[in-house]
């Protein structure tokens, strides 16, 4: 979900003085604007992988209807492994949290300089980061939505399109609040991105960022979800989203360990109170007590370990152990990652059920096929939705004439489904 690249980098600012920050310890790990994390573009399409496995071959639903029957039956030995795949989702989420910190990190200090309109520091880093998301997120989440209507709409597809009115209202992506059908089974994961992107601008990129800014935001956050799941108050459950919080922000923690080096016992305290609350939500959301009536079983110590595995690698990231990945072909997969997230689950119905049933191919050529396809898919709407409608929008949201200093450590922002 990357069409550029992720650049590492010393903080060019003095940490507050709320929370000193200890000096960092990974040599080598700022090598100019060229340095590029690409590992996490990689780390991100591994996401979206997991997530298509499972929507392909660990569950039931309209994809048992496209295989015509069961995917345990059609993969025996892989639709239980495949079931584990939803958890793709939640190392997104970790994902999204060091992104988002990467590059909406514009300390107070950023913008005293001369504007050319009256609006404040806090205006305008607000307005650059509500640009940024918009013009990342929208312009193929739109082509997605069109694409699979129209699609949908065939006479000889075994799919119905939603209504013109239904359809209209996905594009604003607040249909699910609204109570709207969806078009794109997974647009609710962008609706959880959408809140913690506004949770985000309004406690820490509005005021500027700060390092014990961030700190408290990590902290507040995390009591403020805790307290809301023991409310059971629906609105505040919406808003601070207990279930998914403590994966955003481990991922913040993982970014604070990135800026400001391994030796640090409050980032590190941010990251495992995630990680024991993440895995807490994980587990009690998935599991079950095994049953012959259920499509799968997936153990409490399956789910944990997926759950840790998605930190172990980020924080392999942001602790630059996997700077030795840096093949050029993983900034392309990263760039793949947003548009195949989005069209891979109800496009890949139809694909299924042409190849598999239509054409006859038997399903273990049909999987990989329906997969090669819908990254195909994603390279098109990359380039020829996203790469000549971002900068423009981007453009139209936040016109300016000279472009603002960047924030230390953060080149052209990507956010983690949204990249």
């Amino acid at each position: 979900m990357t069409a550029s690249p992720l650049t590492t980098g010393a903080p060019s600012v003095a940490p507050d003085l709320v929370t000193p920050a200890p000096g960092p310890v990974i040599v080598g790990r700022s090598r100019g604007p060229s340095s590029r994390l690409r590992a996490l573009d990689g780390l991100r399409l591994l996401a979206a992988l997991m997530v298509a496995a499972y929507h392909y071959g660990g569950r039931g639903g309209e994809i048992a209807r496209a295989w015509g029957d069961s995917p345990a039956h059609q993969f025996p030995t892989a639709a239980p492994l495949f079931a584990y795949g939803c958890l793709g989702v939640q190392i997104f989420f970790v994902i999204s949290g060091f992104v988002i910190s990467l590059s909406g990190w514009v300390p107070p200090v950023a913008h005293r300089h001369p504007s050319v309109d009256r609006a404040t520091p806090g205006q305008r880093r607000l307005r650059a980061f509500v640009a940024s998301r918009v013009s990342r997120l929208f312009p193929a989440y739109w082509a997605a939505i069109l694409l699979i209507t129209a699609v949908f709409a065939l006479p000889w597809v075994a799919y119905k399109a939603l209504p013109p009115s239904e359809v209209l209202t996905n594009l604003t992506m607040l249909q699910q609040p609204l109570g709207v059908p969806r078009v794109l089974g997974v647009c609710w994961t962008l609706w959880a991105e959408m809140r913690f992107y506004a949770l985000f601008a309004l406690c820490v990129v509005l005021p500027g960022a700060t390092r014990g800014r961030v700190v408290l935001f990590c902290a507040g956050w995390t009591l403020a979800a805790a307290l809301a799941q023991a409310a059971h108050e629906p609105f505040l459950d919406t808003v601070l989203m207990p279930e998914y919080a403590p994966f955003f922000i481990g991922g913040i923690g993982l970014y604070l360990l990135h800026r400001y080096g391994a030796r640090d016992p409050i980032a590190w305290a941010i990251v495992l109170v995630s990680w024991l609350i993440g895995q807490h939500y994980a587990v009690a959301g998935l599991w079950h007590a095994p049953s012959a009536t259920a499509f799968s079983y997936r153990s409490t110590a399956g789910i944990i370990a997926v759950v840790t595995v998605g930190f172990a690698l980020v924080a392999a990231v942001a602790l630059g152990k996997l700077r030795w990945a840096n093949w050029r072909w993983l900034t392309v997969a990263g760039a793949l990652t947003y548009p195949f997230y989005l069209v891979h689950e109800h496009l890949g119905w139809v694909v299924v059920r042409a190849l598999h049933h239509g054409v006859g191919l038997p399903s273990y050529v049909t999987l990989p096929l329906t997969v090669g396809l819908m990254l195909l898919l994603a390279w098109l709407l990359h380039r020829f939705v996203e790469r000549p409608v971002t900068p423009r929008l981007k453009q139209a949201i936040n016109p300016r004439r000279a472009r603002p200093p960047a924030a230390a450590g953060s080149s052209r922002p990507e956010p983690g489904l949204g990249q």
